[in-house]
């Protein structure tokens, strides 16, 4: 799919058939300035068009998704070429990463991705509002489509910090419960806190990807491009946020590697409970064994046998040899 976006009085104005036909003249496509093209896993018609339109060669999916920096950020044909690693499916817990390709050539932006991240549909929603921010270049509707996912970043790191408290929470709970369902509910938290991890190390690699990106293009000022005080302010403001939400995001990490340590080391505490149980069991169960044991035996002379309350006798003492045993430990706390 493409969508054409025009300039009108500053403003980003979308074009009636940017999603239908790709118009083969450009003539009658240019009755205002194109300022981005916006290709959403596009077809080889639709990448040939615009190829054509700014002298420039789009990237593969393949060559978008190589991770060494020369294939994410060069220039070539006169344009920047900058890719940077998107999530989507945020909300359902399993997020993926998709590249972003932005290409910066004069005054126009074209973007080429393969998915559809709610930070896009976010700024083209407020980017076409009637009373909507002015947009005089490209490279403006670059910053404001990467601050979209900033926020959306910022917006994703505030929830799983929540989630993340409600779940040490859940792991340093107080109130009792039985030991089994204690250690199943703990084990259910690591795989919870397993998620969060992962979760979070595909946010870091996202802002780290934003960060660099941002500041390959702060570097590349030329004479040529002198983007305007609020555009560098805008840039730095960007590239400040991708930081601090890098760096909260280690800390959630931290604190994700702290409850799945402090989870594991409870499990051990319960299974090591549940193994002295047994113990202080078989220590209880000694002396009524040894008793029984004595008495199994047969002497040719065991005065006991001819007792008339030999039986009864050795009963009391199997129970008074179980039952001290028993007491002292619960005395001290071991059971």
């Amino acid at each position: 799919m493409l969508r054409i976006y025009l300039r009108e009085a500053e403003r980003l104005v979308l074009r009636d058939n940017s999603e239908i036909d790709i118009i083969e003249n450009n003539a009658t496509e240019a009755a205002a300035p194109v300022l981005w093209y916006d290709l959403v896993s596009p077809t080889p018609e639709e990448s040939r068009h615009v190829e054509q339109a700014l002298q420039l060669s789009i990237p593969t999916r393949d060559e978008m998704e190589e991770i060494e920096l020369s294939a994410r950020l060069y220039q070539e044909d006169g344009a920047e070429f900058m890719t940077l690693t998107a999530l989507t499916n945020l909300d359902n817990g399993e997020p993926t990463k998709t590249p972003i390709t932005f290409i910066l050539k004069g005054a126009t932006l074209v973007t080429v991705r393969y998915a559809e991240p709610k930070p896009f549909v976010a700024f083209v929603h407020r980017a076409l509002r009637v009373n909507a921010q002015a947009y005089g270049c490209g490279e403006e509707v670059m910053i404001g489509v990467i601050e979209s996912i900033v926020d959306r970043m910022a917006d994703v790191l505030e929830r799983i910090g929540n989630e993340i408290d409600g779940i040490s929470r859940e792991v340093f709970r107080s109130k009792a419960s039985p030991s089994t369902k204690k250690t199943q509910d703990l084990q259910s938290l690591i795989e919870h806190l397993g998620q969060k991890g992962d979760f979070l190390s595909g946010v870091r690699e996202s802002l780290v990807s934003i960060s660099r990106l941002v500041a390959y293009h702060a570097a590349l000022e030329t004479p040529q491009r002198k983007p305007s005080k609020e555009v560098r302010q805008r840039v730095k403001m960007v590239q400040r946020d991708a930081s601090s939400l890098g760096d909260h995001a280690a800390f959630l990490s931290g604190k994700v590697n702290f409850l799945l340590d402090a989870t594991l080391g409870l499990i051990n505490l319960e299974q090591n409970q549940i193994i002295k149980i047994f113990t202080v069991a078989s220590v209880v169960f000694l002396p009524p064994t040894l008793v029984a044991s004595v008495y199994g035996m047969n002497f040719e002379s065991m005065p006991e046998l001819r007792w008339d309350i030999g039986y009864p006798w050795a009963m009391m003492l199997m129970v008074a040899s179980a039952a001290l045993p028993f007491l002292y430990f619960k005395r001290r706390g071991w059971l």
